[in-house]
């Protein structure tokens, strides 16, 4: 195996100065790396089913190359290929990748790639398997079929009437009693399939009815396999969105369900905002890993990329489908990486919190939404910034949520860093009394607490008329306002002077946020182009904002409060 095409291919993506592929698909390979290596406890690369998939590969002819697709393929394509059908479960040693994910650029072989697997599929599946192909219209879809019959006529092997008939609708696989039928979304209900493996091609056109779907049809299935392959379209609210957000959160270790193998061809963020784009051959690169290895096909890229440089109307097309870059969203990026972020978690510890004056930042939210509390401390010693946040969400919106952001909140609540309060809406009393608790909780002196006068009204009243009154400071959430704390809060990460207590939820936070800047360059975090909940994120800029104006301004001033 690690003399393997498959194997060295995803060694090459893990070199350190290798600026070729994308950051998700180095750490995708780096997780497969590590199966093969036998140091993940869950899963191991069967051997056995190693050799049967190398030699179907063999019997497979190239239509094009007239070589075997073992020789033929595309790089990406061979690590694809092996990681899906040979890595299982210890546990069972049943497959354990239950979905392929591949974002990829156009003209980059995705289809034909698909059609590979889906031959493979076919010959080894259990008997009287079924197979469909779903895309936004009939056209689309059946491009698979045609690229599944040109290879089985290009390959003596299995052109053989005895193994494969290939009909107008469907192809039939005769030694397994298989079928394949290619379906469109605009013409044929989705339910009531068996799929025991689907392909969802380009995913960014549709919603998600196609793949959930098909998804619900594998319920009873031990075994299954759904392949999404897309490029990136220009709209915000599609599939494949979704899609990548789960397997980047999964990559990233947020998800507890790693069964995704997802080779995101993405530039990095860093092209992904201003003119970068418009010189960089890495990013290129990084969308088409077809490229790397021909030529003609780099030179082509860089006439089309010329012609998006100089024409606004190409420009779209060239960015979204050639570099898999959204261009609606070319002013957003990214917060920050999650792996700086968790550079600075630290261990709690029982007594760290006593006596020290602390901020509050309030994120209330709607009624049925989450919410979020965050207490921050300087300390002037060490020069370091120390957070801690909770999260709060209406209780019987517990499954719903679980389901549809795909956060286990159950765990959440068990770790301490959610609470269920209230029915369908969140109990603001629950709220309020857990700001009061505070100090006699932690030890701490609530100097000031910033709130959203959005929905927060009625609870800052109620703090700051009860017994042991909160002074409360509104924090009018604009760009002008925001961008000094949210400068402060990246910047305090990315020279460590920042410190949170474990905590998932403000982690999958930080994963989905994305900033936007205004036309004066101020920088914020903006909830509707944000991949999803971002409350506790916003909750510590509130907090960091009351402290940065009563702290750390005047310390740079050269003067500050002194306690008497």
């Amino acid at each position: 195996m690690k003399h393997s095409r498959a194997y060295k291919y995803a060694l090459w993506c893990t070199e350190p100065d290798n600026q070729y592929v994308g950051r998700y698909v180095k750490r995708q390979a780096k997780l497969w790396i590590a199966i093969v290596d036998g140091s993940n406890t869950e899963a191991y690369v069967c051997g056995k089913r190693w050799k049967k998939i190398t030699k179907l590969l063999k019997l497979i002819i190239h239509p094009d190359l007239h070589c075997s697709m073992y020789e033929g393929l595309e790089d990406y394509a061979v690590l694809f290929i092996y990681a899906l059908f040979c890595t299982k479960r210890r546990s069972d040693d049943l497959r354990y990748y239950e979905t392929g994910l591949l974002e990829i650029a156009r003209k980059n072989f995705k289809t034909f790639t698909s059609a590979v697997i889906f031959i493979i599929g076919l010959l080894t599946e259990p008997k009287f398997s079924r197979f469909f192909s779903v895309a936004p219209d009939l056209s689309l879809s059946s491009e698979l079929q045609v690229a599944i019959k040109k290879i089985i006529k290009s390959s003596p092997c299995l052109a053989d009437e005895k193994i494969f008939k290939l009909m107008r609708k469907e192809v039939r696989c005769k030694l397994t009693e298989s079928e394949y039928t290619p379906l469109a979304y605009s013409n044929d209900r989705m339910d009531g399939k068996l799929a025991n493996m689907f392909l969802a091609d380009e995913c960014g056109a549709m919603d998600n009815y196609p793949i959930e779907a098909m998804r619900s049809s594998q319920i009873m299935l031990l075994e299954k396999l759904g392949i999404i392959i897309s490029t990136q379209y220009p709209n915000d609210n599609n599939a494949m969105t979704e899609e990548i957000d789960v397997a980047k959160k999964a990559i990233d270790g947020l998800l507890d369900d790693e069964r995704i193998f997802a080779l995101l061809y993405e530039p990095d963020d860093e092209f992904k905002t201003g003119d970068t784009w418009k010189t960089s051959d890495v990013a290129l690169l990084q969308a088409n890993p077809a490229a790397y290895a021909h030529e003609h096909m780099l030179r082509d890229l860089k006439k089309k990329r010329e012609k998006a440089v100089l024409y606004e109307n190409k420009r779209e097309n060239f960015l979204c489908k050639h570099m898999n870059i959204l261009y609606k969203g070319l002013g957003v990026e990214g917060f920050v990486e999650i792996t700086k972020v968790r550079m600075c978690f630290s261990e709690p510890e029982p007594d760290f919190w006593k006596g020290r004056r602390v901020y509050i930042g309030l994120d209330l939210s709607q009624t049925d939404d989450n919410t979020s509390v965050a207490m921050a401390a300087y300390d002037e010693a060490e020069d370091m910034i120390y957070v801690k946040v909770w999260g709060f969400f209406p209780a019987d919106k517990l499954e719903e949520k679980t389901h549809r952001e795909r956060v286990d909140y159950k765990k959440l609540i068990e770790r301490g860093e959610c609470f269920a309060c209230g029915d369908e809406v969140i109990d603001y009393g629950f709220v309020e009394r857990f700001i009061q608790s505070l100090p006699e909780k932690y030890g701490v002196e609530i100097v000031q607490l910033g709130f959203d006068r959005y929905n927060a009204i009625s609870t800052v009243q109620k703090l700051e008329a009860a017994d042991d009154p909160i002074e409360c400071v509104e924090i009018k959430q604009h760009s002008s306002v925001l961008h000094r704390p949210t400068k402060l809060l990246k910047e305090s990460i990315l020279s460590r002077k920042f410190r949170y207590e474990g905590n998932q939820m403000l982690e999958i936070n930080f994963q989905n946020a994305r900033c936007t800047k205004d036309t004066n360059l101020n920088l914020y975090v903006n909830k509707k182009k944000s991949a999803g909940k971002v409350d506790m994120v916003v909750s510590i800029i509130n907090a960091l904002y009351l402290l940065q104006v009563d702290v750390l301004d005047s310390m740079e001033q050269g003067f500050g409060c002194q306690v008497i």
